[in-house]
């Protein structure tokens, strides 16, 4: 099989070869193709990745390319992680934010609507491109915000993509690691929006143990759910995704993020310029190792200033070799990679999955539409994507659930259109924005900001 990462001079790159090493044999992977429109980067990530392959043997081989449809042609299966706009775009789409007192985080919000303006278009494109290259393969996005542009990628007639995200299936990777067991054996039902999600149960051997590990104070510290008070912990009863932070506590985490010196975009823009301009000055024997520093470095403050204890946070937002992330390593393969490719396996060689993915509803969570794409726990086989039904939900979680898709249906026909009126009614229906003069501002100055990217909108 031959499998494109598009996005491939991306800083996560390395870790998706890694990733991709311990499924090489069971898929038969014998291409990996990096793509990127940045030589540069590409030609540094390539560089780590080909190290990493040759360390375990060349199982299988790597090609690095800056032409879209050279990578594309006859993929197996296909990647998506691109940013459009670069570190920057995040920075300006914080900052402008910021500057009217809204939060700016990359996929919530303000900000998420910024990088959807810029991400649609350009999966639309590559979407187009694998359509005509590689008809039977499927896509896996991981491009922010990725339930935004799933639901995008199904309005403009694509259907064999997926949105993935690691934090879909947290609980059953912090479950599993609390109790000792294999991940596969914590059978757990996630149903929400991408960076909205809630696990209501956790099966283990026909028992549900939620509710003994959410009232366990060792698994509540250990996890990100302490960034959330213990007691709307408990009287929620479910294992919250850690995005609702921004949701529960929006006045507190903006005040928060405003009080920093550097917002989390300024941050990762820092450290990867940082990163690239050391590889460059690096021998080839020690790339690896200036790497693997700077991923530490960069997951330890990974949603630092939501640290309840200010110790914690403040060690988190400083961080040195030892500071550990809010979330445990994943066993096995984790992050994107491992979500991407364990559903590959699951689909091309019919390898049973139960895992959360962000999908059509098709009748899984009542009350919402069957083309609205929502993360739900899914069952995938060689017969396809199957997700499971959870019936109805609580009313707390319906209704931002409801709220927020009506913001994503209106973002995407606003992008779609290239329509600032529809914009506006967008962001007026995200319940983190929810002011007519406030969304028709961020519009504007965003349409300004990104106009290389996103041209001329009516």
């Amino acid at each position: 099989m031959k499998l494109a990462l598009i996005g491939g001079g991306g800083v996560r790159a390395p870790e998706f070869i890694r990733g991709a090493l311990a499924f090489a044999a069971d898929l038969d992977l014998q291409e990996l193709w990096l793509m990127d429109v940045e030589r540069s980067r590409l030609d540094l990530m390539a560089s780590l990745c080909q190290q990493i392959v040759d360390q375990a043997g060349t199982p299988f081989q790597l090609h690095a390319t800056t032409d879209l449809d050279e990578a594309l042609r006859d993929a197996g299966t296909v990647v998506t992680t691109v940013r459009v706009g670069f570190e920057h775009g995040r920075v300006l789409d914080e900052r402008i934010a910021l500057a009217h007192h809204v939060l700016g985080q990359e996929t919530t919000g303000a900000g998420g609507f910024s990088m959807a303006m810029r991400s649609i278009p350009a999966l639309i494109h590559i979407m187009e491109r694998v359509e005509a290259l590689a008809p039977r393969a499927w896509t896996f996005n991981f491009t922010n915000p990725a339930g935004l542009v799933a639901q995008a990628l199904l309005q403009a007639g694509f259907r064999r993509v997926v949105g993935i995200c690691d934090s879909a299936n947290t609980a059953q990777h912090e479950i599993a690691a609390h109790l000792g067991k294999p991940i596969d054996s914590v059978k757990t039902d996630v149903f929400g929006l991408n960076h909205l999600s809630w696990t209501r149960r956790a099966m283990v051997g026909g028992r549900d143990v939620l509710p003994e590990v959410l009232s366990d104070p060792a698994f509540y510290a250990s996890t990100h759910l302490r960034f959330f008070d213990a007691e709307l912990v408990a009287r929620i009863g479910m294992f919250l995704n850690e995005y609702l932070y921004y949701f529960y506590y929006r006045d507190l985490a903006v005040e928060r993020i405003q009080a920093e010196e550097l917002t989390r975009g300024e941050e990762v823009e820092l450290l990867n310029r940082q990163l690239f301009d050391t590889l460059k000055a690096t021998p080839a024997e020690k790339l690896l190792d200036v790497y693997d520093a700077y991923n530490r470095r960069r997951n330890a403050s990974y949603m630092a200033y939501a640290e309840t204890d200010d110790a914690l946070r403040e060690q988190r937002l400083n961080p040195d070799e030892h500071t550990e992330s809010a979330h445990i390593p994943q066993a096995e393969v984790g992050g994107y990679a491992g979500v991407a490719l364990r559903t590959a396996l699951a689909l091309t060689q019919d390898r049973p999955l139960r895992i959360g993915l962000n999908v059509p509803n098709a009748g899984a969570i009542d009350g919402m539409r069957a083309d609205d794409v929502v993360e739900v726990t899914c069952e995938v086989d060689g017969n396809g994507i199957h997700p499971l039904r959870i019936g109805a939900i609580p009313e707390g979680p319906y209704l931002l659930m409801r709220t927020v898709k009506q913001y994503e249906r209106l973002a995407v026909d606003s992008i779609l259109a290239r329509d600032r009126r529809l914009a506006v009614d967008a962001l007026v229906a995200h319940p983190l924005v929810g002011s007519y003069g406030l969304a028709r501002t961020l519009v504007n100055e965003y349409l300004a900001a990104h106009h290389e990217y996103v041209g001329d909108w009516l």
